[in-house]
């Protein structure tokens, strides 16, 4: 029985295993000397268990008594997690080492934190849904304080620290009010406890403070006010991970706990659940509108992504969660490649963020400016790139599932959110003659951008088979 439930958890215990011994022989061979060939390796073993769960797993499968489920809806957030944390990891270590930031714990750091995630995405209990919560946050927490000799980097980890914290407590508390009406924290036995349509008013009290503490972690109104300052004070490589890997996980987590647990009661939690997608979209939309720094703007377009995402969720439907499932696929492509460029962004060696330095940047590297300007369109759903086919899933989820007003009210928000995009898009190809950004040399995060904006080109045809994966993975969830 032990083997069998060993054998669930397989790639978590390699993960962890690994991060284990990679800090022993850090610790004891010399620490940071190591750190370049550890970043590959660690990103190498992350891509090669995303390659492993994608091609081996099969049927559903629970260990420890239904604590940790391993399905199709869970291999395939998995699989974008464990992908994007390797693409973060390798793009970001040029831009580490220039500023002396290559400490061995860093990558150590985003692996526990993946481990964190793929318990998430998993969880079958309430105490399986915190532990995997907190190792996620824990690691984040330090990995946002990174600079220890810049106050912003340091204010940001206290800020993500004290109002993570906050949302741990209400999450702690929602669980506690949850296991008091249903007599278990098992999701298969507060399902049966909640019922069909009717549940018992302290379980829903108890829902709600759940959905407050998980909102916290997607950055959804009003539940956002971390993510501006922690996105622009912690080092790019690290606003990266925080903005593509830690959504897909908590986003599904979301969805877990809503379908698994409270699948019953959808018409209540899908009303909570359209109000915060509704002011996610408009609340980031407006925000980003006046940012000039590019790393803020971001984290409010992260914002509305999010409030489009749940929109999706929302819908309470099989079609609602293959939509929000290819929406976070498509957005974390889109966002490696938008944060790539990002690192590449220079100006004597020293990071720039204003997006005013981007004028006429289209003159001095009109390759990097065209990938970004096709990045950008897709952001804002410009058909026929990839990101189009992200929003219209979701609005057609949303439209299915009767809420036409949230359909509608998406479409005003994506126009809205159009002219943030677009005045980037503005200041590379049209702005005033100023001092130039240095320019770029060959690297892996001049690959990877690329290589996104190619994939929103390209992913039109079929969606690289992301839209048939998504389906079933759904399927796998909403019973």
């Amino acid at each position: 029985m032990i083997q069998a439930d060993l054998n669930v958890i397989l790639p978590e215990i390699v993960l962890a295993l690994y991060a284990m011994a990679a800090l022993l022989i850090a610790v004891y061979a010399g620490k940071d000397r190591f750190t370049g060939p550890l970043i590959w390796l660690t990103a190498g073993l992350m891509a090669v268990l995303a390659a492993w769960i994608g091609i081996n797993g099969e049927g559903t499968r629970a260990a420890f008594g239904g604590m940790f489920h391993d399905d199709g809806f869970s291999r395939f957030a998995k699989v974008t997690i464990l992908m994007s944390g390797a693409a973060v990891l390798v793009m970001g270590q040029d831009f580490m080492a220039k500023r002396d930031m290559m400490r061995f714990e860093y990558p150590l750091l985003l692996v526990l934190s993946v481990i964190g995630m793929m318990v998430m995405v998993s969880a079958g209990d309430l105490m399986a849904l915190y532990m995997g919560l907190e190792l996620q946050s824990l690691s984040l927490y330090v990995v946002a304080a990174m600079r220890r000799d810049s106050a912003r980097s340091t204010e940001a980890g206290l800020k993500y620290f004290v109002l993570g914290a906050l949302s741990s407590g209400l999450l702690l508390y929602g669980a506690s009010l949850t296991y008091g009406f249903a007599g278990t924290t098992l999701f298969s036995g507060i399902i049966d406890a909640a019922g069909e349509g009717q549940a018992p008013l302290g379980l829903l009290f108890g829902l709600v403070f759940v959905m407050a503490g998980l909102a916290f972690k997607v950055s959804a109104v009003p539940f956002h006010m971390w993510t501006p300052d922690v996105y622009e004070g912690a080092p790019t490589p690290v606003t990266a991970f925080f903005a593509t890997a830690p959504k897909v996980a908590a986003m599904a987590l979301l969805a877990r706990v809503l379908h698994d647990a409270f699948g019953g009661v959808s018409t209540d939690w899908g009303q909570v659940l359209a109000v915060l997608s509704l002011l996610s979209m408009f609340l980031g939309g407006v925000a980003a509108i006046g940012q000039t720094n590019i790393k803020r703007l971001m984290a409010y377009s992260s914002i509305a992504h999010m409030g489009y995402a749940l929109m999706g969720l929302a819908a309470g439907t099989v079609l609602g969660v293959q939509a929000m499932l290819v929406y976070m696929a498509i957005y974390v492509t889109m966002n490696v490649g938008t944060f790539a460029f990002i690192l590449s962004m220079e100006r004597d060696g020293q990071p720039v963020t204003d997006i005013s330095a981007l004028n006429q940047y289209a003159k001095a590297e009109p390759g990097r400016a065209l990938a970004m300007l096709v990045l950008l369109f897709s952001l804002a759903g410009v058909p026929p790139l990839v990101g189009f086919f992200g929003k219209f899933y979701v609005l057609r989820a949303a439209y299915d599932a009767g809420l036409v007003w949230l359909a509608v009210a998406g479409v005003v928000a994506s126009v809205i959110g159009a002219f943030y995009y677009l005045r980037i898009v503005y200041y590379m190809y049209f702005g005033e003659e100023g001092e130039a950004l240095d320019r770029s040399r060959a690297s892996v995060a001049g690959v990877l951008l690329m290589a996104s904006a190619a994939i929103m080109v390209v992913g039109v045809v079929n969606l690289f088979g992301i839209e048939t994966a998504a389906q079933a993975a759904a399927a796998a969830l909403v019973n």
